[in-house]
């Protein structure tokens, strides 16, 4: 069983389990109060699966791709959860989750995911299927595409404004059944250099 966390885009939680599916899930789609609610939301999905933090065998977070303050306080909320009850962290790409929960639900053929990446852009990643063991097959991306010129797709074109943490969840528990782990690097996907960098500092003469 897992805790699952996202706040690529806007902020989700869930409690996961492989053979039960996904227990518990709330979350809201607002991109500008993360902190301010991911405690909560953490709270209230332990609460309504009825598990405690000991019944968790892990923490799966999503590593985007997201805009750098929103993406950083789930990921650090997810670190800090799977640090404090003695559990491993899973890093899942969160535009995958996005396309799992669409194939499982009934999607099929080519699938093309878009979220916000803010100034005027988007975040683009295009899948064409589950493989043998249900997780997203990648075609291309993650990448930024100017908002007018997203590349047209063959298939479905899917506008995202919530990633769901019970599909972050889902596809850490296929991935560690099917030996597929780690399904990304534990490193924050923002597909943008930040806006500050550390100074060089300055030279003092002596």
């Amino acid at each position: 069983m897992l805790l699952a966390i996202d706040t690529s885009t806007g902020t989700s939680v869930a409690v996961v389990d492989r053979d039960r599916g996904v227990i518990a899930e709330t979350g809201t789609d607002d991109t500008m109060r993360h902190a301010e609610v991911v405690g909560g939301f953490i709270r209230e999905a332990m609460d309504a699966a009825g598990v405690r933090p000991r019944d968790l065998s892990g923490v799966a977070g999503g590593m985007g791709p997201g805009p750098f303050t929103g993406l950083r306080v789930g990921i650090a909320a997810a670190h800090a959860f799977a640090v404090g009850i003695g559990r491993p962290f899973v890093p899942v790409p969160s535009h995958d989750a996005l396309a799992w929960a669409w194939y499982v639900a009934g999607g099929a053929g080519r699938l093309q995911v878009v979220t916000d990446a803010r100034r005027r852009e988007f975040a683009v990643s295009d899948y064409d299927g589950l493989d043998a063991e249900g997780l997203p097959r990648r075609a291309g991306g993650p990448a930024l595409s100017p908002r007018d010129a997203v590349p047209e797709t063959a298939g479905t074109r899917l506008d995202a404004h919530l990633v769901p943490a019970g599909g972050i969840g889902m596809l850490a528990e296929l991935a560690f059944a099917a030996r597929r782990l780690p399904l990304a690097d534990d490193v924050p996907l923002y597909l943008r250099a930040p806006d500050v960098t550390p100074s060089a500092g300055k030279r003092v003469l002596q």
